[in-house]
């Protein structure tokens, strides 16, 4: 680990500078008749089989650039495809980019990226980011032992979040689009979101949120109670972290505010870059630090699957509310935490 200028139906309204709140989304009903099947696709199973190979020796800790993280890219392709996901190019689902390193050395990593489209035939022009990164730190040949940084926590299990989120929501035909993206580069400094946002492949004014995992497989928070529950950074720089709270509690769980770390943490993962944009964007993870944060430990067999499960239940509940909704999540002007993110926001649509 390291949010179009006319405003839709139910939307907080700018007008002459001042905001004007109007009612919350209605929760997406998980009662409602053949939504079961949606959230029945988050199994544990199918999450400990996705972690199970982005973890494993064989992809040598995922470094950006490296072999594994090919492989790992590759992976995430293939399960986009079999979810029913759009390609961004053509036939591909790579978002290929150059970059430099501090000796001048150019390399070559890619984002992996798929669309679902909405189902409405306005709202389908707007779209909520959900986003991992697939990365980690490689292998450390000088370390005796086990020298691979295998990463299963961090961050394999956001990125097999996003794959199995992209089964699930495939069988909920939402009304607004869901771009699912796998971020490179994020243990070097957030490069494939900064990448990402200089070069969108939807419009970043249509863009109406992002939602970003990270170490969403382990609730053992380093000098907290045991266990955690799910948490946000940045839960009440917007609208979004209160409904996720709610969503999460329809399925039996929460999404909480760490009093310490969801603040604090904002900064260190992929939904900052978007947020520098303007986009209400935060991460969603369970323990920030855990006992094998960023060692050669950090391996599959420590994850605690069932309760990812649930967690992912909840974040599918409130993806699929803000998706159905004709409201857009909005930063919060009470907060002075999210003032540049506002300013930043108003810029994005000339306001």
């Amino acid at each position: 680990m390291t949010f179009r200028k006319v405003t839709a139906p139910g939307a907080l309204c700018l007008a002459a500078g001042v905001i004007v709140a109007v009612s919350a989304p209605q929760a997406w009903d998980v009662s409602t008749a053949g939504r079961t099947a949606v959230l029945d696709a988050l199994s544990p199973t199918a999450l400990a089989a996705h972690v199970g190979y982005l973890a494993s020796d064989e992809l040598q800790g995922r470094a950006t650039p490296s072999a594994g993280l090919d492989l790992a890219a590759k992976y995430i392709a293939g399960e986009f495809k079999k979810a029913g996901l759009k390609p961004v190019a053509g036939e591909s689902y790579f978002q290929q980019a150059t970059f430099t390193s501090r000796d001048g050395t150019e390399y070559h990593a890619s984002n992996v990226i798929g669309i679902l489209e909405g189902s409405d035939a306005k709202l389908k022009d707007t779209f909520i980011l959900l986003s991992a990164h697939y990365d980690h730190l490689g292998n450390n040949p000088r370390i005796e032992g086990d020298s691979i940084y295998n990463g299963a926590n961090d961050n394999a299990s956001g990125t097999a979040g996003v794959i199995q989120l992209a089964h699930a929501l495939s069988k909920a035909k939402p009304r607004r689009s869901i771009v699912f993206i796998g971020f490179c580069g994020e243990e070097r400094g957030l490069l494939g979101s900064r990448y990402y946002g200089r070069n969108p492949v939807v419009p970043l004014k249509q863009t109406i949120c992002q939602i970003n995992l990270e170490q969403i497989g382990r609730f053992d928070e380093v000098g907290a109670p045991q266990p955690v529950k799910g948490s946000m950074t940045g839960f009440d720089f917007s609208d979004v972290g209160p409904l996720f709270s709610k969503a999460a509690q329809a399925v039996g769980t929460d999404i909480q505010k760490h009093p310490q770390n969801s603040d604090a943490f904002f900064s260190r993962s992929d939904n900052q870059s978007l947020a520098d944009l303007g986009i209400p964007a935060h991460t969603i993870c369970g323990a920030y630090v855990f006992p094998d944060y960023h060692r050669p430990s950090d391996h599959a067999d420590k994850l605690d699957y069932k309760t990812m499960a649930t967690l992912l239940k909840g974040i599918a509940v409130g993806v699929l509310t803000i998706a159905d909704s004709d409201r857009a999540p909005q930063w919060n002007a009470d907060n002075p935490k999210a003032a540049k993110y506002l300013a930043a926001w108003r810029a994005l649509h000339g306001n």
